[in-house]
């Protein structure tokens, strides 16, 4: 694993190689967030 973030930052450099996986990263959470906004605005209609 080590090595395979080693030759990344080698061949597209660490800014562009921190982007990527900070993109990765807040992916999942972007995905949660829209699941729940959606379950909410389903709340608030079913209540009218």
């Amino acid at each position: 694993m080590n090595s395979d973030i080693q030759n990344i930052i080698a061949s597209v450099g660490f800014p562009i190689a921190l982007s990527m996986y900070l993109l990765i990263r807040i992916e999942g959470k972007l995905q949660t967030l829209t699941d729940s906004i959606n379950e909410l605005s389903k709340n608030i209609i079913s209540m009218r």
